[in-house]
């Protein structure tokens, strides 16, 4: 069972309130009037737009043409199934693989970082380290930061270091005083 979306709203460089489901939050906003407030999705680090979410899609099955050498297809068209369930192994067991799973938390923390931290002293500095998989260097580079960005893309970027990112302030969601 997949893990329910949560989302996280700033309003300049203070987190405002986290949590499960998109509307609940943007209820949380439109309730205190809040509506310079940025929505991130706290798994892929993309800005949400104001609205009601969408509704869910069935899968979509899309077409990709592919220029290989003869000896790949060969190779591919000789695997069980074919070279299309081939090559879905492949994407299937990449997106299993820690590698897969490492790029996709760096490239979310990047998403943030570039939204709202793109002209903070160290940014440059900590996108190389978050592509490098420097954790220590990450957390030195967005130390000057506010406090809740820098610890909200410390916590975006946590998936793609093999070591914990340490330092940074905690955050106290609002709404975590009523669990």
């Amino acid at each position: 069972m997949s893990q329910p979306k949560t989302y996280t709203a700033f309003q300049g460089p203070r987190t405002l309130v986290a949590g499960a489901g998109l509307a609940e939050i943007l209820a949380v906003l439109e309730a205190a009037g809040d509506r310079r407030a940025l929505v991130f999705d706290d798994a892929t680090g993309d800005l949400v737009k104001p609205g009601p979410p969408p509704p869910t899609a069935a899968p979509t099955f899309a077409s990709l043409a592919l220029r290989l050498l003869p000896r790949h297809m060969d190779w591919l068209q000789a695997q069980p199934g074919g070279a299309s369930a081939a090559v879905r192994r492949l994407i299937d067991a990449a997106r299993r693989s820690g590698e897969g799973a490492q790029r996709q938390a760096a490239d979310a923390a990047y998403r943030f970082i570039s939204m709202v931290a793109g002209d903070f002293p160290g940014f440059e500095a900590a996108t190389r380290a978050l592509f490098a998989g420097d954790a220590a260097g990450f957390a030195a580079a967005t130390a000057a930061w506010p406090a809740d960005l820098g610890a909200y893309a410390g916590k975006l970027a946590q998936g793609a270091f093999a070591a914990p990112v340490t330092g940074g302030a905690a955050v106290t969601m609002v709404g975590d005083q009523d669990r």
